[in-house]
Protein backbone atom coordinates (compact mmCIF):
# COMPACT_ATOMS: atom_id res chain seq x y z
CA UNK A 1 0.00 0.00 0.00
CA UNK A 2 1.42 3.03 -0.61
CA UNK A 3 1.41 5.70 1.83
CA UNK A 4 -1.23 8.61 2.47
CA UNK A 5 0.27 11.81 1.54
CA UNK A 6 -0.29 14.93 4.01
CA UNK A 7 -0.72 18.25 3.73
CA UNK A 8 -0.09 19.69 6.80
CA UNK A 9 -1.05 22.60 7.77
CA UNK A 10 -0.22 25.19 10.45
CA UNK A 11 3.69 24.60 11.43
CA UNK A 12 3.33 26.08 15.35
CA UNK A 13 3.79 23.94 18.33
CA UNK A 14 1.47 21.01 18.03
CA UNK A 15 2.67 20.57 14.43
CA UNK A 16 6.02 19.38 15.77
CA UNK A 17 4.28 16.53 17.71
CA UNK A 18 2.32 16.11 14.56
CA UNK A 19 5.69 15.44 12.40
CA UNK A 20 7.25 13.13 14.13
CA UNK A 21 3.48 11.18 14.62
CA UNK A 22 3.71 10.78 11.06
CA UNK A 23 7.35 9.84 10.52
CA UNK A 24 6.89 7.11 12.80
CA UNK A 25 3.91 5.79 11.13
CA UNK A 26 4.58 4.05 7.86
CA UNK A 27 1.12 4.24 6.30
CA UNK A 28 1.68 8.01 6.07
CA UNK A 29 4.19 10.57 4.64
CA UNK A 30 4.15 15.05 4.25
CA UNK A 31 4.23 16.12 1.09
CA UNK A 32 3.36 19.70 2.00
CA UNK A 33 3.62 22.13 4.24
CA UNK A 34 2.20 25.48 4.91
CA UNK A 35 2.40 28.11 7.43
CA UNK A 36 2.36 32.14 6.76
CA UNK A 37 5.94 32.34 8.45
CA UNK A 38 8.65 32.06 6.66
CA UNK A 39 10.90 29.96 9.53
CA UNK A 40 8.52 27.92 10.37
CA UNK A 41 8.31 26.45 6.80
CA UNK A 42 11.93 26.32 6.79
CA UNK A 43 12.06 24.81 10.14
CA UNK A 44 10.00 22.67 8.78
CA UNK A 45 11.60 21.60 5.72
CA UNK A 46 14.36 20.70 7.81
CA UNK A 47 12.24 17.67 8.77
CA UNK A 48 10.66 17.07 5.81
CA UNK A 49 12.99 18.02 2.63
CA UNK A 50 11.12 16.40 0.57
CA UNK A 51 8.11 18.61 1.44
CA UNK A 52 6.82 21.13 -1.18
CA UNK A 53 6.25 24.54 1.30
CA UNK A 54 3.73 27.49 0.58
CA UNK A 55 2.64 30.60 3.06
CA UNK A 56 -0.88 29.72 1.93
CA UNK A 57 -3.52 27.08 1.20
CA UNK A 58 -3.44 27.44 -2.12
CA UNK A 59 -0.87 24.63 -2.39
CA UNK A 60 -3.70 22.01 -1.75
CA UNK A 61 -5.12 22.08 -5.38
CA UNK A 62 -1.37 22.30 -6.56
CA UNK A 63 0.26 18.90 -5.48
CA UNK A 64 -0.86 15.49 -5.43
CA UNK A 65 -1.93 14.50 -1.56
CA UNK A 66 -4.66 12.38 -0.06
CA UNK A 67 -5.31 14.25 3.22
CA UNK A 68 -5.06 17.62 5.20
CA UNK A 69 -3.94 17.46 8.88
CA UNK A 70 -4.98 21.09 10.20
CA UNK A 71 -2.82 21.82 13.26
CA UNK A 72 -4.15 25.25 12.93
CA UNK A 73 -6.22 27.74 15.74
CA UNK A 74 -9.82 27.19 15.59
CA UNK A 75 -10.25 31.17 14.68
CA UNK A 76 -9.99 31.64 11.08
CA UNK A 77 -10.03 28.56 9.62
CA UNK A 78 -12.54 29.27 6.68
CA UNK A 79 -9.59 29.34 3.68
CA UNK A 80 -8.32 26.26 4.87
CA UNK A 81 -11.66 23.91 5.12
CA UNK A 82 -12.97 25.73 1.49
CA UNK A 83 -9.71 24.54 0.02
CA UNK A 84 -9.60 21.10 1.35
CA UNK A 85 -13.34 20.75 0.57
CA UNK A 86 -12.47 22.11 -2.95
CA UNK A 87 -9.84 19.85 -3.03
CA UNK A 88 -11.71 16.60 -2.49
CA UNK A 89 -8.83 16.20 0.46
CA UNK A 90 -9.98 14.11 3.86
CA UNK A 91 -9.47 16.16 6.80
CA UNK A 92 -8.29 15.64 10.26
CA UNK A 93 -8.76 19.03 12.42
CA UNK A 94 -6.93 19.58 15.98
CA UNK A 95 -9.76 20.58 18.50
CA UNK A 96 -11.92 22.35 18.35
CA UNK A 97 -13.15 22.12 14.90
CA UNK A 98 -14.19 26.43 15.22
CA UNK A 99 -14.53 28.58 18.47
CA UNK A 100 -18.19 28.43 18.01
CA UNK A 101 -20.70 25.98 17.23
CA UNK A 102 -22.58 27.65 14.26
CA UNK A 103 -19.26 28.00 12.22
CA UNK A 104 -18.37 24.76 12.92
CA UNK A 105 -21.65 23.44 11.63
CA UNK A 106 -20.75 25.35 8.98
CA UNK A 107 -17.69 23.79 8.14
CA UNK A 108 -19.47 19.56 9.06
CA UNK A 109 -21.73 20.80 6.37
CA UNK A 110 -19.48 22.17 4.01
CA UNK A 111 -16.96 18.90 4.15
CA UNK A 112 -20.70 16.92 3.89
CA UNK A 113 -21.63 18.58 0.86
CA UNK A 114 -17.97 18.00 -0.37
CA UNK A 115 -18.23 14.27 0.39
CA UNK A 116 -14.69 13.83 2.60
CA UNK A 117 -14.61 12.52 5.63
CA UNK A 118 -14.07 15.03 8.60
CA UNK A 119 -12.69 13.95 12.03
CA UNK A 120 -11.52 16.21 14.58
CA UNK A 121 -8.36 15.17 16.59
CA UNK A 122 -10.14 14.59 20.29
CA UNK A 123 -7.41 12.36 21.55
CA UNK A 124 -8.61 11.98 25.25
CA UNK A 125 -10.30 9.23 23.75
CA UNK A 126 -7.66 7.51 22.89
CA UNK A 127 -5.88 7.41 26.20
CA UNK A 128 -5.20 4.45 27.73
CA UNK A 129 -6.32 5.38 30.49
CA UNK A 130 -10.06 6.22 29.12
CA UNK A 131 -10.52 3.19 27.76
CA UNK A 132 -9.36 1.41 31.47
CA UNK A 133 -12.34 3.71 32.62
CA UNK A 134 -14.98 2.38 30.10
CA UNK A 135 -13.54 -1.37 31.22
CA UNK A 136 -14.06 -0.41 35.45
CA UNK A 137 -17.78 0.91 34.07
CA UNK A 138 -18.38 -2.83 32.52
CA UNK A 139 -16.60 -5.43 34.54
CA UNK A 140 -16.19 -4.08 37.90
CA UNK A 141 -18.08 -1.15 39.59
CA UNK A 142 -20.77 -0.83 36.93
CA UNK A 143 -22.67 1.99 35.31
CA UNK A 144 -21.93 5.78 37.49
CA UNK A 145 -24.60 7.64 38.37
CA UNK A 146 -23.10 10.74 39.42
CA UNK A 147 -19.43 12.34 39.67
CA UNK A 148 -16.35 15.12 40.29
CA UNK A 149 -14.25 16.34 37.89
CA UNK A 150 -11.33 18.92 39.00
CA UNK A 151 -9.03 20.27 36.86
CA UNK A 152 -6.57 23.17 38.31
CA UNK A 153 -3.70 24.49 36.74
CA UNK A 154 -1.99 27.80 36.46
CA UNK A 155 -1.12 27.33 32.97
CA UNK A 156 1.50 30.35 32.00
CA UNK A 157 0.68 31.38 28.22
CA UNK A 158 3.63 32.82 27.58
CA UNK A 159 5.66 29.85 27.70
CA UNK A 160 7.79 29.67 24.96
CA UNK A 161 6.66 26.24 23.52
CA UNK A 162 2.62 26.85 23.59
CA UNK A 163 0.45 28.62 21.45
CA UNK A 164 -0.12 32.05 21.84
CA UNK A 165 -3.44 32.61 20.41
CA UNK A 166 -5.44 31.77 23.59
CA UNK A 167 -3.62 34.69 25.48
CA UNK A 168 -6.56 36.92 23.26
CA UNK A 169 -9.22 34.31 22.45
CA UNK A 170 -12.43 34.21 24.11
CA UNK A 171 -12.96 31.88 26.42
CA UNK A 172 -9.84 30.43 26.27
CA UNK A 173 -10.28 27.01 29.25
CA UNK A 174 -13.83 26.32 27.52
CA UNK A 175 -12.77 26.13 23.96
CA UNK A 176 -8.85 25.22 24.37
CA UNK A 177 -9.53 22.63 27.68
CA UNK A 178 -13.10 21.97 28.16
CA UNK A 179 -13.62 20.98 25.25
CA UNK A 180 -11.79 18.08 25.93
CA UNK A 181 -13.38 17.07 29.47
CA UNK A 182 -17.16 17.34 28.11
CA UNK A 183 -15.87 15.29 25.24
CA UNK A 184 -14.75 13.37 27.89
CA UNK A 185 -17.81 12.56 29.61
CA UNK A 186 -20.07 12.31 26.43
CA UNK A 187 -17.85 9.31 25.48
CA UNK A 188 -17.42 7.66 28.91
CA UNK A 189 -21.31 8.04 29.82
CA UNK A 190 -22.37 7.18 26.39
CA UNK A 191 -25.07 9.84 26.88
CA UNK A 192 -26.21 13.31 25.96
CA UNK A 193 -26.19 16.59 28.46
CA UNK A 194 -29.47 17.96 28.73
CA UNK A 195 -29.01 20.24 31.37
CA UNK A 196 -25.98 22.43 31.73
CA UNK A 197 -25.50 25.33 34.46
CA UNK A 198 -21.99 27.02 33.96
CA UNK A 199 -20.22 30.23 35.76
CA UNK A 200 -17.01 31.48 33.91
CA UNK A 201 -15.12 34.09 35.22
CA UNK A 202 -11.46 35.23 35.34
CA UNK A 203 -9.41 36.43 38.10
CA UNK A 204 -7.20 39.15 39.55
CA UNK A 205 -3.66 37.36 38.44
CA UNK A 206 -4.90 36.09 35.14
CA UNK A 207 -2.41 36.96 32.25
CA UNK A 208 -5.43 35.58 29.62
CA UNK A 209 -7.88 38.81 28.36
CA UNK A 210 -11.19 36.59 28.39
CA UNK A 211 -12.60 34.16 31.13
CA UNK A 212 -9.52 30.99 32.16
CA UNK A 213 -11.93 29.62 34.60
CA UNK A 214 -14.98 27.69 34.49
CA UNK A 215 -17.37 26.22 36.85
CA UNK A 216 -20.65 23.82 36.14
CA UNK A 217 -23.12 21.72 37.59
CA UNK A 218 -23.65 18.80 34.38
CA UNK A 219 -26.57 16.82 33.89
CA UNK A 220 -26.71 14.05 31.21
CA UNK A 221 -29.98 12.17 29.77
CA UNK A 222 -29.00 8.60 31.52
CA UNK A 223 -29.01 10.63 34.98
CA UNK A 224 -25.29 11.01 35.78
CA UNK A 225 -24.61 14.69 36.90
CA UNK A 226 -21.18 16.25 37.21
CA UNK A 227 -19.81 18.80 39.07
CA UNK A 228 -17.17 20.04 36.63
CA UNK A 229 -14.09 22.96 37.67
CA UNK A 230 -11.90 23.71 35.26
CA UNK A 231 -8.84 26.39 35.77
CA UNK A 232 -6.54 28.01 33.51
CA UNK A 233 -5.43 30.23 36.16
CA UNK A 234 -5.75 28.95 39.81
CA UNK A 235 -3.08 30.36 41.93
CA UNK A 236 -0.61 27.90 42.72
CA UNK A 237 2.33 26.26 39.91
CA UNK A 238 1.08 22.67 41.03
CA UNK A 239 -0.75 21.01 38.70
CA UNK A 240 -4.53 19.09 40.46
CA UNK A 241 -6.88 16.61 39.17
CA UNK A 242 -9.50 14.10 40.10
CA UNK A 243 -12.22 12.71 38.31
CA UNK A 244 -14.35 10.47 40.81
CA UNK A 245 -17.26 8.74 39.71
CA UNK A 246 -19.77 7.08 41.84
CA UNK A 247 -21.03 3.98 40.42
CA UNK A 248 -23.64 1.35 41.46
CA UNK A 249 -21.17 -1.43 43.23
CA UNK A 250 -18.46 1.32 44.09
CA UNK A 251 -15.90 3.95 42.65
CA UNK A 252 -13.48 5.16 40.02
CA UNK A 253 -10.78 7.57 40.84
CA UNK A 254 -8.67 9.32 38.28
CA UNK A 255 -5.90 11.64 39.65
CA UNK A 256 -3.88 12.75 36.93
CA UNK A 257 -5.53 13.31 33.50
CA UNK A 258 -3.25 10.79 31.67
CA UNK A 259 -3.16 7.83 34.19
CA UNK A 260 -2.95 7.56 38.33
CA UNK A 261 -6.63 5.45 37.71
CA UNK A 262 -7.84 3.29 40.96
CA UNK A 263 -10.99 1.53 41.73
CA UNK A 264 -12.93 0.46 45.01
CA UNK A 265 -15.75 -1.31 45.75
CA UNK A 266 -18.46 -0.42 48.29
CA UNK A 267 -17.58 -2.38 51.19
CA UNK A 268 -13.01 -1.99 50.13
CA UNK A 269 -11.51 -0.04 52.76
CA UNK A 270 -8.59 1.01 50.11
CA UNK A 271 -8.63 2.00 46.88
CA UNK A 272 -6.68 -0.76 44.20
CA UNK A 273 -4.46 1.04 41.93
CA UNK A 274 -5.13 -0.27 37.79
CA UNK A 275 -2.11 -0.87 35.79
CA UNK A 276 -1.59 0.67 32.68
CA UNK A 277 0.78 0.73 29.95
CA UNK A 278 3.72 2.94 29.03
CA UNK A 279 2.38 6.24 27.89
CA UNK A 280 4.34 9.43 26.53
CA UNK A 281 2.41 12.54 26.65
CA UNK A 282 0.98 14.07 23.87
CA UNK A 283 2.50 11.27 21.14
CA UNK A 284 1.02 8.06 21.95
CA UNK A 285 -2.35 9.30 21.97
CA UNK A 286 -1.99 11.35 18.82
CA UNK A 287 -0.39 8.17 17.00
CA UNK A 288 -3.68 6.70 18.09
CA UNK A 289 -5.74 8.88 16.58
CA UNK A 290 -3.77 9.55 13.20
CA UNK A 291 -3.92 5.40 13.04
CA UNK A 292 -7.82 5.61 13.50
CA UNK A 293 -8.37 8.66 10.78
CA UNK A 294 -6.16 6.21 8.45
CA UNK A 295 -7.95 3.52 9.07
CA UNK A 296 -11.27 5.00 8.01
CA UNK A 297 -9.78 6.58 4.81
CA UNK A 298 -8.13 2.60 4.28
CA UNK A 299 -12.18 1.68 4.67
CA UNK A 300 -11.31 -0.75 7.36
CA UNK A 301 -12.68 1.26 10.17
CA UNK A 302 -15.60 3.69 10.66
CA UNK A 303 -15.03 7.57 10.88
CA UNK A 304 -14.60 8.11 14.81
CA UNK A 305 -14.34 11.60 16.28
CA UNK A 306 -16.43 13.04 13.11
CA UNK A 307 -17.24 16.49 12.86
CA UNK A 308 -20.91 15.77 13.30
CA UNK A 309 -20.61 14.34 16.61
CA UNK A 310 -17.96 17.28 17.56
CA UNK A 311 -20.90 19.55 17.44
CA UNK A 312 -22.70 18.01 20.27
CA UNK A 313 -19.10 18.68 22.18
CA UNK A 314 -18.84 22.01 20.86
CA UNK A 315 -23.22 22.57 21.97
CA UNK A 316 -22.01 21.99 25.61
CA UNK A 317 -19.38 25.00 25.33
CA UNK A 318 -21.57 27.40 23.49
CA UNK A 319 -24.48 26.38 26.65
CA UNK A 320 -21.66 26.76 29.51
CA UNK A 321 -20.99 30.35 27.86
CA UNK A 322 -24.54 31.49 27.26
CA UNK A 323 -25.94 29.79 30.91
CA UNK A 324 -22.85 31.82 32.80
CA UNK A 325 -24.52 34.91 30.64
CA UNK A 326 -28.24 34.91 31.90
CA UNK A 327 -27.57 33.29 35.01
CA UNK A 328 -30.05 30.38 34.33
CA UNK A 329 -29.49 26.40 33.02
CA UNK A 330 -29.10 25.85 29.59
CA UNK A 331 -29.84 22.45 27.33
CA UNK A 332 -27.46 22.04 24.77
CA UNK A 333 -29.43 20.54 22.31
CA UNK A 334 -31.61 23.49 22.32
CA UNK A 335 -28.66 24.95 20.54
CA UNK A 336 -29.34 22.97 17.10
CA UNK A 337 -28.32 25.07 14.43
CA UNK A 338 -30.02 22.48 12.14
CA UNK A 339 -26.89 20.20 12.56
CA UNK A 340 -28.53 16.85 13.65
CA UNK A 341 -28.48 14.85 10.60
CA UNK A 342 -26.60 11.66 10.43
CA UNK A 343 -23.17 11.79 8.88
CA UNK A 344 -22.98 11.60 5.05
CA UNK A 345 -21.15 9.00 3.11
CA UNK A 346 -17.47 9.93 1.37
CA UNK A 347 -16.19 9.40 -1.94
CA UNK A 348 -14.32 6.11 -1.06
CA UNK A 349 -14.01 5.33 -4.81
CA UNK A 350 -11.94 8.94 -5.43
CA UNK A 351 -10.09 8.35 -2.34
CA UNK A 352 -8.82 5.25 -3.00
CA UNK A 353 -7.64 6.04 -6.89
CA UNK A 354 -5.80 8.58 -5.38
CA UNK A 355 -3.75 6.59 -2.93
CA UNK A 356 -3.70 3.40 -4.78
CA UNK A 357 -4.90 1.32 -2.24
Amino acid sequence: MSPLRIILVGLGARAQFWMRVVRDNPDCTIVGLVDPSETARSRALEQWPLATAAADVSLLGQIEADAVLLATPPGGREAQMEAACAAGLPILAEKPLADGVELAARYVEMAETAGVPLMVGLNFRFLPVTQKVLKLFDEQVGLPEFGRFTYERWRDGWKPNFNKYPLTMDQPMLWEQSIHHFDLMRYVYKSEPVLLFGKTFNPSWSMYRDDANVSALITFASGVTVNYQGLWQSNWQAPGFQWRNECARGVVVQNDQFGDLNYALHSDATLTSVPLPPYEQWINDAVAVLAAFVAALRGTAPLLCSGRDHLSSLRMVQACILSSQLGQAINPADLDLGAKREIGPFNQNALQQRTSL
